[in-house]
């Protein structure tokens, strides 16, 4: 069977578009649910004495503390981490902690404030922005042996939208699983993010890769858009397999792994796929628009 995405390219821009839309909306009404690594709090390194799970430590610590997210360590150790910096909040966190185990040794205590928070939110938003761009000029690059229909640049900016599109909807999901779940996003979010820039760009240069080989190999004997048609369907297979096999990892993770890496998990699911849908469905697209509208106002 052919896909001929190129012919119903209006319909997968209506797609994402609305995916766009719904998403910048969420995050402006909404915003993100930002966890502890973002408004600053408190982490503690705490010993036991006896085995204790990590669920019951975080029950005890949740009924005093906000925002709670416990992580194992070896022998007993574990690294609790609150939204909190008052010595009122950490008292209470310590109390029960004691409940639990009487003979428990505190083996660290620091307090990260707001400023800290709000540089790090900052360099995360420019690392990310910078990300993109450097994919934009890479590819550019990458690409400046094909001038022909399309200037190099077009490819570039073709991947860099597609790239946006993937973000954005990411961030869109995370918005409104914040406000109906109550699921934050700390620094694993961040290196998601740029994971899934890093993945999306690696499907889009797949099939941007097979476009090149074949206006190199035929030319313009026959139309852009059935040359990127066709170059579509010679990836196609490749793109989902792979993608399927990553999806399928992640969704494991996501039902068994812990919560510390479960919201990384997750959004790199949601990236991954509409990683996939893009570089198949809206980056190649954009370059048969942009050749349409080349081809409009350079008469």
């Amino acid at each position: 069977m052919t896909l001929n995405s190129i012919r119903y390219r209006k319909i997968f821009y209506a797609i994402s578009l609305l995916g766009v839309i719904l998403s910048v909306s969420a995050i402006s009404f909404w915003g993100l649910r930002l966890g502890i690594d973002f408004q600053g709090g408190t982490l503690m390194e705490i010993h036991f004495s006896k085995e204790i799970s990590k669920e019951d430590i975080y029950n005890n610590v949740s009924s005093v503390a906000e925002s709670v997210l416990v992580q194992p360590g070896n022998d007993n150790v574990f690294i609790v981490r609150y939204l909190a910096g008052d010595e009122t909040i950490n008292e209470k966190v310590r109390e029960k902690l004691t409940e639990m185990d009487a003979e428990n040794k505190i083996i660290r205590t620091d307090f990260f404030g707001s400023s800290v928070s709000k540089e790090l939110t900052r360099k995360a938003i420019e690392a990310t922005i910078v990300a993109i761009f450097l994919v934009a000029i890479f590819i550019a690059i990458a690409f400046r042996k094909v001038s022909r229909p399309l200037s190099s640049w077009q490819y570039g900016v073709g991947a860099m939208i597609a790239l946006m599109h993937d973000i954005i909807i990411t961030i869109g999901v995370f918005a409104i699983l914040g406000e109906f779940y109550a699921i934050e996003v700390g620094i694993p979010f961040i290196a998601a993010i740029l994971t899934i820039l890093g993945y999306s760009v690696n499907d889009t240069i797949v099939v941007y890769d097979r476009i090149r080989e074949n206006l190199l190999r035929h030319g313009m004997k026959e139309s852009f858009e059935n040359i990127i048609n066709r170059s579509i369907n010679e990836t196609v297979a490749r793109s989902i397999n792979t993608s399927m096999t990553v999806l399928v990892v992640l969704f494991a993770i996501i039902l068994l792994g812990g919560t510390s890496i479960q919201s990384f998990a997750l959004a790199l699911f949601i990236g991954v796929f509409a990683g996939t849908y893009s570089s198949i469905f809206v980056a190649s697209a954009l370059l048969v628009t942009s050749y349409h509208f080349q081809k409009k106002y350079t008469k």
